[in-house]
């Protein structure tokens, strides 16, 4: 019987403002391996910044920017963050061990700094190294200092053995399976030998050894593609720790009747996430369900670990009929839809799915116009298909691209059963005299969606949310 594996991903919120919230991630971490081992994935910590509470690696991307357009600026803030939560939380001896790593990975910053202004380009394996030695690798190896000054048998993943081994699209990386298992071993070997493991997310590494990174949001995916790569060796499990566990609405939007979801299927995450629940990314899951694996995963309140949401790859027939047909009302705001006839869209939904871009868009249902099959595609990212105006014309000069769309999303797999879903949702938007610019439901599906003014979002959600015969 294999060995009980938690990788456990920690997030900047989790972390708390300069670290403010650390005692309570020891805490926890010292209730879970109780019965298992543990591997903590890290995204960088929060800090005030400019007046804002931003993460590390936003403050130094504003830093780097000002770099490559010849403006340096000061950047001991990238390192005297860590100093300072180091001083609350380190024993004297894991201190100096702590300030000898934090001066290594300083030098590699400024290096890196120094060529990015000297090519006036934040780009590539500059930008990815200093995204990672001044964000996740610096608080993975603080937080194993953190965790040894506290009792606990830790240890912390070497750069030079870094196990996520990825291709080379330095800025939003794909995760190799068959490369990553042969930097296994040293991993592998560091989970028997200690309790908990401390790794930072977002990082990857090329065949070659370059930094590479995840997409913004990264973190999710490491804590994912760990899980696939260690599934062999241990029986492991995913959990996430946040605020709070899902909710059937952000309730930054909504504030009255919010239900706890208790468990979503692969899919219903991977919706949720695409249309705006800030969950889990949605890649990870999609990661984890194109090596046909069922992980459970976990989002988990740390401040009430009771209260959890359990992600299973399909929720089985007798619990769906338990569970609420629609689990989850959540929008998305900026969105863009471009319209094209129906061979150009096929040629570019292509490509893609080859740039691996398909979770930037969803396709609408077909229509006819002057007897020619049209596609219309919904752009999650109304800003991404500004940039790339000029690729859409290029498939198809009569393109049309229309901005300032919101999407409001009705997510549960068996909200099909429900009678008249499409009409009950329809009318209860039309009640607030909100004009609803296109519906789209197709059969058994596991969504609807609701396009409308940018500007409406948050009050459709509210609106469909407070109906209790819709989310019951």
């Amino acid at each position: 019987m294999l060995e009980q594996l938690i990788i456990a991903k920690f997030g900047g919120s989790a972390l708390g403002v300069d670290g403010v919230k650390i005692p309570v991630i020891i805490e926890r971490i010292k209730e879970l391996r109780k019965n298992s081992k543990i591997i903590c994935v890290f995204s960088a910590p929060l800090t005030s910044y400019e007046g804002k509470n931003l993460s590390m690696t936003d403050v130094a991307i504003r830093i780097s920017r000002n770099y490559a357009t010849s403006n340096p600026v000061d950047i001991d803030i990238l390192k005297n963050v860590y100093l300072g939560i180091s001083r609350k939380y380190l024993s004297s001896g894991n201190q100096k061990k702590f300030e000898n790593e934090l001066e290594k990975f300083n030098r590699t910053v400024l290096i890196s700094l120094k060529q990015v202004a000297e090519n006036r380009r934040f780009v590539d394996v500059s930008r990815s190294r200093i995204l990672a030695y001044s964000g996740e690798i610096v608080i993975a190896s603080l937080m194993n200092y953190i965790l040894r000054s506290n009792d606990i048998l830790s240890s912390s993943v070497n750069i030079d053995e870094w196990p996520i081994i990825t291709d080379d699209n330095f800025e939003a990386a794909n995760f190799m399976l068959d490369e990553s298992k042969k930097k296994l071993d040293g991993l592998v070997n560091l989970v028997n030998e200690n309790d908990v493991v401390c790794i930072g997310g977002f990082i990857g590494k090329t065949i070659d050894g370059l930094e590479t990174t995840y997409e913004r949001g990264g973190s999710d995916r490491s804590a994912a593609d760990l899980g696939i790569l260690l599934s062999s060796k241990f029986n492991v499990s995913l959990d996430f720790e946040k605020d709070n566990s899902v909710l059937s609405a952000d309730p930054k939007v909504v504030s009255n009747n919010l239900l706890n979801v208790k468990t979503l299927s692969y899919n219903e995450a991977k919706l949720a996430g695409m249309f705006g629940m800030k969950i889990l990314d949605p890649i990870a899951i999609k990661d984890i369900d194109d090596h046909d694996l069922s992980l459970l995963i976990l989002i988990t309140n740390i401040s009430n670990p009771d209260n959890y949401t359990q992600i299973i790859k399909k929720v089985p027939e007798d619990e769906n009929e338990i569970e609420p047909k629609i689990k989850i009302v959540t929008g998305k705001k900026n969105c863009a839809i471009v319209r094209m006839e129906s061979i150009a869209a096929s040629h570019i939904a292509a490509l893609f799915e080859k740039q691996r871009q398909y979770h930037d868009f969803v396709e609408l249902s077909p229509y006819k116009k002057d007897n020619q099959e049209m596609t219309r595609f919904l752009f999650l990212d109304g800003d991404y298909v500004r940039r790339h105006e000029k690729i859409f014309r290029a498939f198809y000069p009569k393109v049309e691209m229309v901005y300032g769309r919101g999407v409001v999303t009705l997510i549960g797999d068996s909200m099909w059963k429900i009678p008249k879903i499409v009409s009950e949702t329809s009318s209860i938007v039309s009640q607030q005299d909100i004009n609803i610019l296109n519906i789209d439901a197709q059969e058994e599906t596991s969504r609807i969606l609701i396009l409308v003014e940018d500007h409406n979002v948050e009050e459709v959600i509210r609106s469909i949310h407070s109906k209790g015969t819709i989310i019951n």
